[in-house]
């Protein structure tokens, strides 16, 4: 149970990012109104208002960004992405739901017969869907896209791409310091500062050891999030000069040092495989193979869904390397069997929220299936047309990145690290999760930089035909002067 800090650290939040837009530039300003509300907010705690999505330490820093530069700034914000692509995704990604809710209507029942007569006794039930819901879900697919909005809008150029990378391999290097005393002392933080712990305890003890957790949801996402850092770390290094590149080479190593006590095998392979590509490897080499990461996950679950990946050839290989990480896989492999069992009965548009898409007890209502990848969760719950509009808008940037490589033009050093950053979360997505406001801000960046090097100088005229608001890039010295004036 959290304790009433943990309530206090939620509520002031928005006040800290209004100190942060007073103080900083407006692109690192937005980043670390996220990001830092992902490091440091507690997990698990939330406002449960009534017909709104729950106010946790996603949603809140989400909001706070967007009403400051909105309404504080008064910085446009276009809801309304130059591609006809991404327009269809976004507004499939916020309309399905309402499919989604008026075909789930009725609610689950999990009774139990008498032995003598024919009646049955309810003894637990799942409450069907409707209009509180509806408008919850609308609202919170809003809330989850912000980040998009803002990082396309703002984050686009060189300077917002260098300070979305500059905040993660900052990010990471500050986290290091609690994840290795987790590493030392076990996962105690969260405990003695929010007061209760997060998870499962057992699945931090890892290899004789603790893998660390820190405010995050689990290991996992800790790990994964040190792997993003080394890559932020590795690109800034690549394009620093002297005693610079020095400093952030040493803090690379430093960095994957501590990415290997994290004891996450899938972020561990990342880091071993990605790091010397963003190191070594040219920029539009980097970008074609996001490209192919992006492609390899958006058609796995549908191989997935047909049968068609090798589960047997996967085990075998795991078991060579691990028989614990094959346990683990293959635990893994049978949720989501069972899951797409479930999602087929409903496969367009899902079974929606309250847990319907899991696998229950038909009696007791036990849940039976415990999900895992980000993928099968939204299939489950949004069916496929909830899939494809998230996974397409995350993945189409890339694409339309990948199309301007084809095309010969001049990249920024920092785009191509961000896509490799994305693509690798995408890949992760089919194991967990790992779906955070970060991974929004570099779609949100990397389609920004898209439409921005389409239209270089800024034709203002059709700018604003889109609702679009000034070019992208470094808030200007009015805007600052504006901000204390409305604070």
């Amino acid at each position: 149970m959290p304790n009433v800090f943990a309530y206090v650290m939620l509520m002031i939040w928005p006040v800290a990012c209004i100190i942060m837009f007073r103080r900083l530039p407006l692109e690192r300003a937005m980043i670390w109104c996220i990001l830092g509300g992902y490091l440091v907010l507690p997990p698990l705690a939330n406002f449960d208002l009534p017909l709104v999505p729950a106010m946790d330490k996603y949603s809140i820093p989400n909001i706070s960004a967007f009403v400051i530069c909105a309404f504080v700034l008064k910085r446009k914000i276009s809801f309304w992405p130059r591609s006809v692509l991404a327009r269809v995704l976004v507004v499939l990604m916020v309309a399905s739901v309402i499919p989604t809710v008026a075909n789930n209507a009725d609610p689950l029942l999990f009774m139990v017969m008498a032995n003598s007569e024919p009646i049955s006794f309810v003894v637990d039930q799942l409450p069907g869907l409707g209009i509180r819901d509806l408008f919850s879900v609308l609202v919170a697919q809003v809330i989850v896209l912000l980040p998009f909005f803002m990082a396309r809008q703002y984050l686009g150029s060189e300077t917002g791409l260098r300070e979305l990378l500059l905040a993660l391999a900052i990010g990471g290097l500050i986290y290091s310091i609690p994840s290795l005393i987790e590493i030392r002392l076990s996962p105690q933080i969260n405990t003695w500062v929010y007061g209760f712990f997060q998870h499962d305890f057992a699945q931090t003890i890892r290899q004789g050891g603790f893998r660390p957790i820190v405010f995050l949801p689990h290991g996992l996402w800790l790990a994964f999030f040190m792997a993003t850092a080394l890559f932020s770390l590795a690109a800034l290094s690549r394009n620093a000069q002297g005693i610079t590149r020095l400093r952030y080479l040493l803090a690379t190593v430093y960095l994957a040092g501590v990415l290997v006590l994290c004891k996450s095998l899938a972020s561990l392979a990342y880091g071993i495989a990605f790091t010397p590509v963003v190191l070594l490897a040219s920029p539009r080499m980097q970008i074609r193979l996001a490209v192919l990461l992006a492609m390899v996950a958006i058609i796995y679950p549908m191989l997935r869904n047909t049968g068609l990946v090798p589960i047997d050839a996967i085990m075998a290989q795991a078991e060579a390397f691990s028989p614990e990480r094959a346990q683990s896989l293959g635990y893994r492999f049978g949720n989501e069997e069972q899951l797409l069992e479930r999602a087929h009965e409903k496969p367009w548009f899902g079974w929606g929220q309250w847990g319907r898409n899991l696998v229950r007890h038909t009696e007791t209502g036990e849940i039976l299936t415990i999900p895992d990848g980000r993928w099968i969760i939204v299939f489950g719950t949004f069916g496929w047309v909830g899939y494809l509009a998230e996974m397409g808008l995350l993945a189409l940037p890339l694409l339309l990145l990948g199309r301007r490589v084809s095309q010969n033009k001049p990249l920024s050093p920092y785009v191509a690290p961000v896509a490799i950053i994305l693509a690798a979360t995408i890949l992760d997505m089919l194991l967990n999760a790992t779906l955070i406001p970060i991974t929004w801000m570099c779609a949100g960046a990397i389609l920004g930089y898209v439409e921005q090097s389409h239209n270089p100088r800024g034709n203002v005229g059709k700018r604003r035909l889109f609702g679009e608001g000034p070019a992208i890039g470094r808030a200007k010295p009015k805007d600052d002067k504006a901000l204390r004036s409305h604070l």
